[in-house]
């Protein structure tokens, strides 16, 4: 419920026999619909012929067995599911996107953020790119196809092209004859791969959208791998793996990721009760009952009751079909549907002292509005408790949550927040354990840039991402106005 945004999900699938491998793609997104619910897209390749489909609105609304029959059968399909922004809500910005080239053609699904984006597109555009959307996916595309111009593969090509690329990618392309995928050096985003029983190799930002699929986890790809599937046979480029810390992005534990999902060895919701447990000894408090603001505060509020030994409840019931409120691109349809999301249980509250566990506070007025509804149902003290510590600076890696104008803990005290959201007391984690909510990864650090200010990477000037990000809205914005008056 908070205002976070991720960037979105990616999926691919190659079969050694030719099928309906559009149905998979459905299954797999619908599995990864909660990393993004503005857009949604396919691409299947039948024998090097793509088919491809992509619009805005949910999995279920866009993908409808009409379009799905007219994607056809294939052996390999990409698809990808992204979030809302408020600058580019549009069609086109939807993906994969597909590149035609003279030496084939290429269709991409891109997860993340990259830092040098304006540096790249700048050099792109100079030597005579035109591009159609402000997606960081049809920037590497660009730069894919440029190296393929010159290599002999196209996985040769890819390996040249990660070397230019910086910030956070995980993505999967799909070239006539092989599917591949890619992980940064940091591992910033998470990436898997599995197989299905009858040999069907199958690639998903979460293991979830394997399970979905029938597919066994086979193994996470690791921060820098390259994984290359050609006729049933997997082979894997490891010479960037090892260059760098590993750097996920510690938010896909605490509220990106889906709780029945394991990423990077370690299970999400296990994660979640672990962060839950750790506010518990961090902000004791005297209350009647726990309850977690769904979905991604259910698992703490589980683990917050284990510790403290006061009672879990279920506190709100959640429509379930309507959109993540951080998906919405303007604030006051974050409002609107904070009123029709939750409808809090009065039997539980009624009466009560109340712990309320969330993921995190951005802006305040989710928050606010939410402790607003505990009020009206009946809680006598609301003691909120929050799995992430406060956000101060900027996210450049895929996680938008705006500027640190918009961002309520730079400048305000917890004590002040505490009192304009209408809490009797607030809790973040600290630090020190948000390092320790994974259990059994194989992740030695993380990216805790948003927290702390300290970033894995070098990061662009804000200055710079604000004048060159104006200039290439305007164009886009002009662009749109002229295709509608056409």
């Amino acid at each position: 419920m908070s205002s976070l945004r991720e960037e979105c999900g990616v999926f691919g699938i190659s079969s050694p026999k030719k099928e309906n491998v559009a149905v998979s793609v459905n299954f797999g997104l619908f599995a990864l619909q909660h990393r993004g619910q503005e857009s949604c897209g396919m691409v299947v390749n039948d024998d090097g012929v793509f088919m491809s489909y992509k619009d805005t609105g949910i999995v279920n609304d866009v993908f409808t067995n009409e379009v799905l029959d007219k994607l056809g059968d294939g052996n390999m399909a990409i698809g990808h599911v992204r979030y809302a922004s408020s600058d580019s809500t549009d069609r086109t910005e939807a993906q994969p996107i597909v590149i035609n080239h003279i030496k084939g053609k290429l269709a991409l699904a891109h997860n993340g953020s990259l830092t040098n984006y304006y540096e790249l597109r700048e050099k792109l555009e100079l030597d005579g790119a035109i591009f159609h959307t402000n997606s960081d996916a049809e920037i590497i595309a660009y730069v894919i196809t440029n190296q393929r111009l010159k290599s002999a593969s196209i996985e040769e090509a890819v390996e040249n092209s990660v070397h230019k690329l910086k910030g956070a990618f995980s993505f999967v392309l799909m070239s006539p004859a092989k599917l591949i995928a890619v992980r940064d050096k940091n591992g910033f985003k998470p990436l898997c791969y599995g197989v299905t029983d009858d040999g069907a190799y199958v690639i998903a930002s979460e293991s979830c959208a394997l399970d979905a699929t029938g597919a066994e986890f086979i193994r996470d790809i690791e921060p820098g791998e390259i994984i290359i599937i050609e006729n049933g046979n997997v082979r894997s480029i490891k010479d960037n793996c090892g260059k760098t810390k590993h750097s996920l992005c510690i938010f896909e534990y605490i509220y990106f990721a889906r709780p029945d999902s394991v990423v990077d060895g370690c299970s999400v919701h296990l994660a979640r009760q672990r962060a839950g447990s750790f506010l518990a000894l961090e902000h004791p408090v005297q209350a009647d009952v726990v309850i977690g603001v769904p979905d991604s505060g259910i698992d703490a509020a589980i683990g917050y009751s284990r510790q403290s030994g006061i009672p879990y409840g279920l506190g709100f019931i959640k429509n379930k079909y309507v959109g993540r409120t951080f998906i919405s691109p303007n604030q006051k349809s974050r409002e609107d549907k904070v009123k029709i999301k939750l409808n809090p249980i009065s039997e539980t509250v009624k009466g009560k002292r109340v712990v309320l566990i969330d993921d995190s506070i951005v802006r305040g007025t989710t928050s606010g509005r939410i402790v607003k509804l505990l009020r009206e149902a009946g809680a006598v003290e609301v003691h909120m408790r929050v799995t992430s510590p406060p956000f101060i600076h900027s996210c450049y890696y895929g996680t938008t949550i705006g500027s640190r104008d918009t961002l309520i803990a730079t400048k305000h005290t917890k004590e002040e927040i505490s009192k304009m959201i209408g809490v009797d007391s607030l809790g973040f984690l600290s630090i020190e354990h948000v390092h320790m909510i994974p259990a059994n990864t194989t992740c030695e650090s993380f990216c805790l840039g948003c927290f702390t200010g300290e970033y894995p990477t070098e990061v662009p000037d804000d200055e710079y991402v604000k004048r060159m990000k104006g200039r290439y809205q305007k164009k886009l914005s002009e662009r749109y106005k002229d295709e509608k008056q056409q």
